[in-house]
């Protein structure tokens, strides 16, 4: 009863909070920003080593300016995201913008549709501008939150406009009721894998990280047309997403393909907007250790799912 009413209070702030204007959110993410990057310094070790990792070339100062922009981000993501919580559609349409015909890429086929996208500011706001936009089911596989109550509030937040959630954490039970009528399906596919073991392990940045197998094994054994996603923010409160087309025949492709083109892509889109990156995530947490490279293509081969 007691966390019951702990949980109905803090919705009721948050959702008070979400009432007030943007130009007043960002007024309170500037100040976050401050608190968060210069007095607390949230993760910033983390931040910066990931930075030397993937830009040596540039001056520490070079890169302590992206970390700063990094937090700005990070902090407006953070009240974006609070925001939606009571943003009607007309907010959406003002945050998120694409090109007019962007999204008739997805028609003209009857296939399933798998997008892999990266860890990009703001993945809330381009979710929601994207589910709008969809004349078939959308799916977008997540990372449940440990935080039951956050679980429970980001669920809602995610599919207010018809984005159907699949746990990754159960992927297979939650995604057999759609798998007989044609959806598009969305996957952060730099995710961390659970298990560094059955990962493959590929030079990123030119240092070894694990990257999951699943999306690419899924997309080679269901025949799905694939497509890379980048989304990114073009002003304050402004964001879009670009989407380019890899293969409408992955179960052509050799073991490992498709995962290298995809690692290709989003080290050259971070090189693009380094900021918009979450560097907070830790990409090279786990250690390389010799006995994963006999596994590697072993977990791409499509025997195994």
């Amino acid at each position: 009863m007691k966390i019951q009413l702990t949980n109905r209070l803090l919705y009721g702030l948050l959702y008070l909070v979400s009432l007030l204007p943007l130009w007043a959110l960002y007024g309170i993410s500037d100040c976050m920003c401050f608190f968060v990057y210069r007095v607390i310094g949230y993760r910033k070790a983390v931040v910066l080593s990931n930075l030397g990792i993937a830009f040596p070339e540039k001056p520490l100062a070079e890169r302590k300016a992206i970390a700063k922009q990094f937090y700005s981000n990070f902090t407006d993501s953070m009240l974006e995201s609070i925001k939606l919580i009571s943003a009607g559609p007309g907010l959406i349409d003002r945050m998120f913008v694409v090109d007019p015909n962007a999204f008739d890429v997805f028609s003209g086929t009857d296939k399933n549709i798998q997008i892999h996208a990266l860890h990009n500011f703001n993945w809330e706001i381009v979710n929601q501008g994207v589910s709008r936009e969809m004349s078939v089911p959308f799916l977008a596989v997540y990372q449940p939150i440990i935080n039951p109550f956050f679980e429970s509030l980001f669920k809602k937040i995610r599919s207010r406009f018809g984005t159907i959630l699949i746990p990754a954490n159960d992927f297979k039970n939650n995604f057999l009721p759609h798998q007989d009528q044609q959806y598009v399906i969305a996957l952060v596919a730099d995710q961390n894998p659970g298990n560094p073991a059955k990962a493959w392990w590929v030079n990123f940045f030119g240092k070894p990280a694990p990257f999951v197998t699943g999306p690419e094994k899924a997309a080679r054994l269901r025949n799905t047309v694939v497509f890379f996603g980048n989304f990114y923010k073009i002003r304050r409160g402004l964001y879009t997403f670009v989407v380019e087309k890899i293969t409408e025949n992955p179960s052509s492709m050799q073991p490992g393909e498709l995962t290298l083109r995809y690692i290709k892509y989003i080290e050259d889109k971070i090189r693009e907007r380094p900021d918009n990156y979450l560097w907070s995530h830790r990409r090279w947490k786990h250690p390389f250790k010799p006995a994963y490279a006999a596994l590697a293509l072993e977990q791409l081969n499509l025997g195994e799912h």
